[in-house]
């Protein structure tokens, strides 16, 4: 049931920002438009009690509710961005808005831009982690925990890459060729 509600959501996350966008920008109805896409936090939420459930109707903790922990922190973290990346294309292809600002190339703005992209991922990895842990003294002493602490691994060690890369962009900048 939790990754069928997994798939639902993210297909509901597309549902709710084409329709946003699309009464936004379509049928210039931009409070419409932006009430849609406010409605797309409800997803994360309903997840999240679902998985909540779940567990306290006595599911073993596995690596679904993990995938769920995990699909909430991206949302938290980078669910802005994306839509923000969505909305600018959207608005360029559909309704004359000027041509999405692409990230620097080169010297310190791609180094702050990295940084930024860091940060948002790291916060993806901490709202995981948090919802993980949470679960882990949900299911207590009594349950097997292994996969909730798999993914909690798997979520420092994202958190790591892009510390690495980040930290990469400040040591080495990347530089126009000459």
């Amino acid at each position: 049931m939790i990754v069928t509600l997994i798939v639902v959501c993210e297909a509901g996350f597309w549902v709710l920002l084409a329709g946003g966008l699309s009464l936004r920008y379509l049928a210039k109805m931009p409070r419409a438009g932006v009430a849609v896409l406010l409605l797309e936090p409800v997803l994360e939420l309903v997840l999240l009690i679902a998985t909540a459930v779940d567990l306290k109707n006595g599911a073993a903790a596995d690596w679904k509710h993990g995938l769920a922990a995990v699909y909430i922190g991206y949302s938290v973290g980078l669910g802005h961005s994306t839509i923000k990346w969505v909305d600018a294309r959207f608005a360029h292809r559909f309704a004359g808005g000027p041509p999405p600002v692409k990230p620097p190339k080169y010297g310190r703005g791609r180094t702050v831009h990295e940084w930024k992209t860091a940060a948002r991922w790291i916060l993806s990895c901490a709202v995981a982690l948090g919802l993980l842990q949470a679960a882990v003294w949900y299911v207590g002493d009594g349950g097997d925990i292994s996969s909730l602490r798999a993914w909690q691994t798997k979520m420092l060690i994202v958190a790591g890459i892009n510390l690495a890369i980040a930290a990469s962009y400040t040591i080495w900048p990347k530089q126009a060729k000459a």
